[in-house]
């Protein structure tokens, strides 16, 4: 599928926020609610739309620091691999697990109270992880966000 300029605004309205009602949709776009609503359901069918999701602001939950941790595995056999996400991803505190390439063979975006609390964590949970070899912290000073590539 090849999404028109219509298309393309509508996936940066609900990009914006997914609560939008096709009617509203439609009226932003210049479509009538049920034209709107079809081609909501042709791009959801189409994969182009995954979901929706809800963000929530850590920081209104008391967690102030996020860190994002690079991970070297001592061995990186399939089982290393695997036995490492299923118990990292079981971290209330890790927000995000990515394999990468490069330096790292893992970041983690995790979420603490304060940097004693990351330090418990990091002691605690990440260091005991399956597998873990080298471990590097870096701490968000700040960050902003960006729409993405539909602007």
């Amino acid at each position: 599928m090849t999404p028109d300029d219509t298309d393309l605004a509508i996936l940066r309205l609900v990009a914006r926020d997914a609560g939008l009602s096709a009617a509203e949709i439609g009226r932003a776009v210049g479509l009538t609610q049920p034209a709107a609503w079809r081609r909501l359901k042709r791009l959801r069918e189409a994969g182009v739309i995954a979901g929706r999701r809800v963000v929530v602001d850590p920081a209104a939950l008391g967690f102030t620091v996020t860190v994002f941790l690079g991970i070297r595995l001592a061995a990186k056999g399939r089982l290393d691999l695997d036995a490492f996400e299923r118990a990292a991803v079981a971290i209330p505190e890790v927000q995000v697990v990515q394999h990468v390439l490069g330096r790292f063979d893992y970041r983690l975006r995790v979420v603490a109270r304060d940097i004693a609390d990351f330090e418990r964590i990091l002691r605690r949970r990440v260091m005991t992880l399956p597998g873990v070899g080298q471990v590097e912290a870096n701490v968000m000073l700040s960050e902003e966000r960006r729409p993405g590539p539909l602007g």
